[in-house]
């Protein structure tokens, strides 16, 4: 049986205006709807895909034995125009500093998008996806 993770127990308090500063386990963030003092909410879920992705990309290619000297994510979330403006399109690009060949981190991606990221998971499936990658070759 899998590993069961803990629930994700987050901390808000309200900071006036906008603003909320977030504590989990030690850890602390600002959300600022109007992202001044920090990202907005829909900013840090942007934020939270690429990182998913990109963890889970490093640890695939780690785990099958090419290292990753570097990785960089772009990600741009296209939204809806009308409320609540939810995202509508992700386009990741990834740019990777690794011998790897390319079928092996579109494997990587591929998996990620496919089983485990959690964060793409925990968003409605209807959301057009795009992932692309660059790589640095590493002799």
């Amino acid at each position: 049986m899998a590993d069961t993770k803990p629930p994700a127990v987050v901390n808000l308090t309200w900071d006036g205006g906008l603003k909320f500063v977030a504590r989990e386990r030690g850890h602390q963030w600002v959300l600022d709807g109007r992202s001044i003092a920090g990202p907005s909410p829909v900013i840090a879920l942007a934020g939270s895909l690429a990182g998913c992705m990109s963890i889970d990309v490093v640890h695939i290619l780690t785990k099958g034995r090419f290292k990753v000297n570097a990785l960089t994510a772009d990600l741009t979330a296209l939204r809806a125009p009308d409320d609540p403006r939810r995202i509508v399109r992700v386009d990741l690009h990834l740019t990777l500093d690794t011998a790897a060949p390319a079928d092996q981190i579109q494997r990587a991606l591929d998996l990620s998008h496919a089983k485990y990221c959690s964060v793409w998971h925990s968003m409605r499936q209807d959301i057009e996806f795009h992932a692309t990658f660059d790589t640095k070759r590493v002799e």
